[in-house]
């Protein structure tokens, strides 16, 4: 029981001071790879860099300690970071503070509900979550995340579309428009250096190297050189006037927001009110307050089109000022620029977001973006709500959306863990592991963390280090508390394209095309199942858990038509005494059927076998013995044993006989406590196949009624 509570004192065994060593060097080893992946992988879930940094602390060493697996490398991932951004853009915007909380409570909602399944043993839930749609879902998620960091690798700024590929599409025309060279740069040296060190030597950190590098490049050759400034100093006819339009957009957004915070809080209490006084049908004040809601969001959706069009058009304006203008220049466009002035030949953009812009302080970007400045020190608290949102309305409103991230991120992490224990022999558990990583977040939902899973690329970096036990991830989380506390000034030129090339080099093995062909092996409907999760999960982006939903909707649909329609088939002898299925054009005994069934026979096709046992009368009218083979039914309900019943009264009303062979225990003892089995009689049970064509052989032929060229004339025994 203690070893249950505390797994981790199981590390103690036989351990001494050379495997502490390698799980030093391994914990090390693994942080210099989390510490740049965390803080891309924050940028992909719409958060500031350095929440990455607070998700790779307190999570790995938890998920360590109480979980089974003692490699797994736990903390950000791609796919949960993308999944996470996802869910929670409809509710607040991306990097705002109530988005930051909104993925805070994520976490935590996340890690209770793998809590709740991995205590109650409930593990195997993640299996209604198919193979084939994990491959499709994870093939299309590498593709829409690689693809999101287009932008930061050109260094331009699109507002999101409703889909993913319209997104991608106006990056693309932006692209055209404007790419910043130094900042294409900066993710190709990247990207090289990556690339070759891999092959190289896979030990070598090779994302710890590019990113040093890069910081270095980015310090000495000015690589940021942005600059803030008011709005006099820009020399551009409509720019002001813009700016103030979009800032009353943006107030407009913001109050339309509060009001419908507060109107749903109010429709939330109605609604209770309404339930707890049994109204069945919408009253008239719910029916107002919904329209109220409605007339709401029509408004914002319209402030929010309005300030896309003037945030793009700002963003679309280019600027330059005088060559040598020192620390206080003036900025022109092309139209406004005094005749004989020699420019710098450096383009400036106005960086706007999401936000209201400071007339007294415009930001004007002349670089390449960095990451800025990361807050020192370690952040411990409750987790806190949203604004105008309490916990419980948080914690429901986020439930959907954590469940089905909990059921990935799981899969993803146990997958690693059982490929690990193959490897290394070690026992694993996937409810300890379900219960380690369900902590994980919510411990880490303490430290401000947003939403965890398994890596396997830095999973795959702690096995190749020879790490022995989860001591590596304590290391791991103790390297990034020493990062936060005392080297975040080193991070600030770090460039953003080499972070978003550090996510599209990490997703490159998501990719996976010998799944599709493998899952269309197995079974051409698995292989469609996947293809269309792909297909789905691909257009519904960046909503890419309803990719999932479609791919468990047709999985489950697939699985219920078998179930509806299981495979009933007429078995014959061959020479070579081997049963085998018997095909249209084959030759097959008139008076002798055995059929059988393979699946439950259960309510939901109970009647099945009876119509297709009366099917085969029909087109065979001259059989006089049907034989049930029931080495397929492992599983029988009442209705099934009911149905079996009228099938033998049916059967031996139309002047036939019938019998059983190869009946299993379970569904023998349902026929002996029900006395099914002496209404069809133990002489017409059979052990084996053969013994039973035999008998119906015997029966049938004694009167010479059989045809002279019988197919099972020669193989009878």
């Amino acid at each position: 029981m203690l070893f249950k509570i505390f797994p981790f004192l199981l590390w103690f065994k036989d351990y001494d001071g050379g495997k502490f060593k390698i799980d030093i060097v391994a914990g090390i080893t693994v942080a210099m790879v989390l510490i740049p992946q965390s803080m891309a992988y924050a940028q992909l879930a719409g958060l500031p860099p350095y929440y990455g940094l607070y998700a790779a602390f307190l999570p790995p060493m938890v998920a360590a300690l109480f979980g089974s697996s003692r490699q797994l490398a736990t903390g950000p991932v791609a796919v949960v970071s993308m999944m996470s951004a996802a869910s929670l853009e409809p509710l607040a915007t991306a990097g705002g503070p109530e988005f930051i909380a909104y993925s805070v409570i994520l976490a935590l909602t996340v890690g209770c509900f793998q809590l709740f399944l991995g205590v109650f043993r409930l593990g195997l839930i993640v299996n209604v979550i198919s193979h084939p749609v994990v491959n499709g879902f994870t093939n299309a998620a590498a593709i829409v995340i690689a693809s999101s960091q287009f932008s930061k690798l050109f260094g331009v700024y699109v507002d999101k579309a409703p889909h993913h590929y319209q997104t991608i599409i106006n990056v693309v025309k932006s692209a055209f428009h404007y790419t910043h060279l130094p900042t294409l740069g900066m993710a190709v040296l990247a990207i090289a250096i990556m690339v070759t060190l891999k092959r190289v030597n896979p030990r070598i950190p090779n994302v710890l190297v590019a990113v040093a590098v890069t910081i270095l490049l980015s310090y000495f050759t000015g690589y940021n050189n942005d600059k803030y400034i008011s709005i006099d100093k820009i020399q551009a006819p409509g720019v002001e006037t813009t700016i103030d339009a979009f800032n009353s957009d943006i107030k407009t957004i913001e109050r339309l927001g509060t009001q419908r915070a507060n109107l749903n809080n109010v429709i939330n209490t109605v609604d209770d009110k309404a339930k707890a006084e049994g109204h069945t049908i919408a009253t008239a004040e719910q029916l107002d307050l919904r329209h109220q809601l409605a007339v709401l969001n029509a408004q914002i959706t319209h402030a929010k089109e309005s300030a896309h069009v003037k945030r793009e058009g700002l963003r679309l304006i280019h600027f330059l000022i005088a060559e040598n203008a020192g620390d206080n220049p003036i900025f022109y466009i092309e139209s406004t620029l005094p005749k004989g002035m020699e420019t710098d030949s450096q383009k400036w953009r106005l960086k706007v977001k999401n936000g209201l812009l400071n007339v007294e302080k415009l930001y004007m970007m002349g670089a390449g973006a960095v990451v800025g400045t990361i807050p020192e020190g370690l952040v411990f608290g409750i987790p806190k709500a949203p604004k105008n949102t309490s916990y419980l309305s948080a914690f429901l409103q986020l439930l959907p959306f954590a469940i089905i991230i909990s059921l990935v991120g799981f899969m993803e992490a146990i997958a690693i863990a059982k490929s690990m224990a193959a490897k290394t022999g070690q026992k694993l558990d996937p409810n300890q592991e379900l219960i380690g990583q369900g902590l994980a977040n919510i411990i880490g939902s303490f430290g401000q963390s947003y939403a965890i899973s398994g890596s396997f690329s830095r999973s795959s970096v702690n096995l190749s280090a020879n790490a022995v036990s989860g001591i590596s991830s304590v290391v791991t989380s103790l390297m990034v508390a020493v990062t936060l506390l005392f080297f975040t000034p080193l991070l600030y030129h770090l460039p953003q394209s080499v972070l978003a090339s550090v996510i599209m080099m990490a997703v490159i093995g998501l990719v996976n095309v010998e799944g599709f062909v493998h899952a269309w092996k197995a079974k051409r409907s698995d292989g469609i199942i996947s293809v269309i999760a792909f297909v789905c999960t691909l257009y519904l982006a960046p909503h890419v858990h309803e990719g999932i939903y479609v791919g468990v909707a047709l999985t489950f649909f697939v699985f219920l038509y078998k179930t509806l329609r299981p495979k009933v088939s007429k078995i014959s002898q061959t020479e070579d005494q081997v049963f085998k299925i018997i095909k249209e054009n084959e030759a097959k005994c008139a008076h002798i059927a055995l059929v059988r069934f393979d699946g439950a026979l259960i309510f939901a096709n109970a009647t099945y076998l009876e119509d297709k046992v009366l099917e085969y009368i029909a087109e065979t009218p001259t059989l006089r013995h049907i034989i049930i083979g029931c080495s397929g039914i492992v599983d029988i309900d009442a209705s099934g044993e009911a149905a079996l019943s009228i099938l033998v009264d049916t059967v031996r009303g139309s002047d036939r006989h019938i019998s059983f062979c190869r009946v299993k225990e379970e569904v023998m003892a349902v026929m002996e406590r029900t006395h099914l089995l002496e209404k069809i009689g133990k002489e017409n049970i059979y052990n084996d196949g053969r013994h039973a064509i035999n008998a119906a052989y015997e029966a049938v032929h004694e009167n010479n009624e059989c045809d002279q060229d019988c197919p099972i004339d020669d193989i009878i025994f």
